[in-house]
């Protein structure tokens, strides 16, 4: 966890979506925080509400989408409460938004230039046209894009060079927080790779704290300090990268793991059984108890809380404090096999297993 003074925080944010059949809760009760300088990822499958949860941070939603409860802080400031003038001045200059498909974010009739420098005159009015073009240039040189990029077209681009001009357009300001959706979305793996290594030198150059939004673990692990997995709208682990990569608590973050190769040993591969629950229809008790090769019945009727389940990590699971780990998995290729296991040992007595 970041030793930096907190420059975000989100306290049990609920968002829902309207629809004809009743409301959608697609983000519920998540809480986190962000220190200044910190790394922070979000992982879970689609679905799982976190560009939701992105764009509510930064108040970039929009109907039928609605924040219906919970508490952001940025910067020691109520930003949840802001109005529509305090938005548009905080936007940018505090917290940005890195969206993914830059393609579709970027205005197509618009040369890049003119769009970073829209940014900076619509916070700084006129007076910011002295020296405009030098901070143009400025911005794209923090992405790594040369001076000529501000004279072309989004069309003319290539697809990392565009999401390197979304960086540059989020990041003109030099914000405090930066939320990326995916800003490797659709491109090939060196291209990722390049993105990746942009943003990790902007977020250091800027000292910015940055919650990075993906479904790629493996990209989440190294670039990120502290994870948070998101599953049916619930933060359901988090902790340091290291700590959740070597002892996963929640069943959920342990099949995301084990379901992705390893350079260093050969295993078996393990798919995470069934779907994503429908959010409008959530199971009773533990949104992921359908799936999960560790339910028993409690899960299926008391939905769990984020709990400490280690000095560093949190997750909501009925399997703690009872245990101290999850318990091992069999080595079949898939868990449809696994068999349920037996409810927590009785209380006082911990059943210490292994990974």
């Amino acid at each position: 966890m970041s030793t930096e003074r907190e420059i975000l925080q989100v306290e049990d944010l609920r968002v829902e979506y309207a629809t004809p059949d009743g409301p959608v809760r697609a983000v519920d009760g998540v809480s986190f925080s962000l220190g200044a300088g910190e790394r922070m990822g979000l992982i879970g499958e689609s679905g799982s509400g976190k560009t939701t949860l992105g764009t509510a941070i930064v108040r970039l939603h929009r109907p039928p989408a609605r924040i219906t409860g919970g508490r952001i802080t940025l910067d020691g400031r109520d930003f949840l409460g802001a109005g529509e003038r305090e938005l548009r001045q905080r936007r940018m200059r505090e917290i940005a938004l890195i969206p993914q498909a830059a393609m579709n974010s970027l205005n197509p009739v618009m040369r890049i230039g003119d769009q970073v420098a829209d940014g900076i005159l619509a916070h700084e009015g006129r007076g910011a046209r002295r020296g405009l073009g030098e901070r143009v240039t400025l911005a794209l040189a923090r992405v790594g894009l040369p001076a000529g990029v501000a004279g072309r077209y989004p069309h003319q681009l290539s697809g990392g060079q565009r999401q390197r001009a979304a960086m540059a357009i989020a990041t003109a300001l030099q914000p405090k927080v930066i939320i990326a959706d995916e800003p490797t979305s659709a491109l090939d793996v060196v291209v990722q790779r390049q993105v990746m290594l942009t943003l990790g030198r902007l977020q250091q150059g800027l000292h910015a704290a940055v919650l990075l939004i993906g479904h790629d673990m493996g990209l989440i692990a190294q670039f990120a300090e502290t994870v948070g997995v998101l599953y049916a709208g619930r933060l359901v682990e988090q902790g340091p990268v290291d700590d959740i990569l070597d002892q996963p608590r929640h069943p959920y973050t342990r099949l995301l793991i084990d379901s992705l190769p390893t350079l260093d040993d050969k295993k078996a591969l393990r798919g995470i059984p069934g779907l994503p629950p429908s959010l409008l229809n959530l199971p009773a008790g533990c949104p992921f108890a359908p799936r999960c090769p560790y339910a028993f019945d409690r899960c299926r009727h008391e939905s769990p809380i984020l709990q400490p389940v280690a000095p560093r990590q949190q997750a909501a699971c009925h399997l703690y404090p009872q245990h101290a780990t999850l318990p091992p998995l069999p080595a079949s290729s898939t868990t449809e096999a696994i068999p349920q296991v037996a409810p927590p040992a009785a209380e006082g007595v911990a059943a210490k297993v292994g990974r």
